[in-house]
């Protein structure tokens, strides 16, 4: 598959999830230090929202909007996962003030496994999911423009109605 970026074409390898798939397990830290797997968000909807560079700034203006649904909507999970670094993160969160699950995935575990991982640029592509209670994918998008901001109402709206 294949995505720009501010027009450049970028391969994507791999075959990624779509709706409908069982996510791929996995096992990051937060910024705690504590493991989070799959199994974590069981029993609630879940949002994860996958950002390429959390020190840019559509990463940011995307993570923000989440922070502010996730204070405000607790019958949902909302996750960011970055390949950032713990102290990247744990940078911007301080600055932005941001408090929500952040999960860094430095060693691109997550992204291989979930094939959107961009090896040209060692990120990630954009790409929110919205998983059911059972981590069954019930939306997927992966933003053609990695410069673009996702759908978020069509994602909010794909977590709501899952509640």
């Amino acid at each position: 598959m294949n995505i720009t970026r501010k027009g450049e074409v970028l391969e994507v390898p791999g075959t990624q999830l779509k709706t409908g798939d069982k996510a791929a397990d996995f096992s990051l830290n937060d910024l705690n230090d504590n493991t989070y797997t799959l199994e974590n968000f069981a029993g609630k909807p879940t949002i994860l929202s996958v950002v390429p560079d959390i020190d840019t700034r559509v990463c940011a203006i995307q993570t923000k909007r989440f922070n502010i649904e996730a204070s405000q909507v607790e019958e949902i999970n909302f996750v960011t996962i970055s390949n950032n670094t713990k102290a990247e993160q744990a940078s911007w969160c301080g600055q932005e003030g941001v408090d929500m699950v952040m999960l860094h995935d430095p060693e691109n575990t997550f992204g291989e496994s979930y094939s959107i991982l961009i090896p040209e640029l060692n990120r990630y592509a954009r790409v929110i999911y919205v998983l059911d209670e059972a981590g069954v994918i019930r939306y997927e998008e992966i933003v053609p423009e990695m410069a673009q901001e996702p759908d978020y109402e069509k994602a909010l709206a794909a977590a709501k109605a899952l509640v």
